[in-house]
């Protein structure tokens, strides 16, 4: 170890001593780099980073307000949207009321109809009943002339004397029905 003091402390071969020269050429060659790379690079350098800085703190607020962009139409769209859903239910509503209405005017006009029908047909049967009941008080009033002219033994050709007697003939059976049905 004494070697290496003994090196140490000698001026010619120190190694850790830097000749004053050196050290002054340097310092100058030092502050000349320095004072180039201030004057002349660093002014771009500097540019570039506040380009680079504009440029991202640009893409962040061109991205935030796209988001907020995007925010609104999302809200827009869904507002879109509701109204749509709201007008497809009140056109269901309505295209169902149309249905009730519809089924419900046939009814009536079914049941109009129906109503139309059963009383014309009313109407002829009652016609057709009454035209029968001629038919028939004319045929029985024929046969009862009829027989009552074999039973008297002279002809009943009046006319008059033979409808009074018919007439009276079938008021009889009428009575004789109406009696009988009201027993039942």
């Amino acid at each position: 170890m004494s070697a290496v003091i003994q090196l140490l402390a000698t001026d010619e071969l120190n190694v850790l001593q830097v000749p004053i020269t050196d050290l002054i050429i340097g310092v100058v060659a030092f502050f000349i780099v320095f004072f180039v790379l201030a004057r002349f690079a660093l002014p771009g350098i500097k540019k570039t980073l506040e380009e680079r800085t504009e440029a991202v703190e640009g893409g962040l607020a061109r991205a935030e307000q796209a988001q907020v962009e995007a925010q609104r139409v999302l809200e827009e769209y869904k507002a879109q949207l509701a109204a749509a859903r709201e007008e497809a239910a009140a056109i269901r509503a309505e295209a169902h009321a149309d249905k009730v209405a519809m089924v419900e005017e046939a009814r009536a006009e079914a049941s109009a109809a129906a109503a139309t029908v059963t009383s014309r047909a009313e109407a002829a049967m009652v016609a057709e009943r009454a035209q029968t009941m001629s038919t028939l008080k004319r045929e029985v009033g024929d046969l009862a002339v009829t027989l009552a002219s074999k039973v008297v033994g002279e002809s009943l050709t009046d006319d008059a004397r033979a409808r009074a007697v018919v007439d009276r003939f079938l008021a009889d059976l009428e009575t004789q029905a109406a009696s009988a049905e009201a027993g039942r």
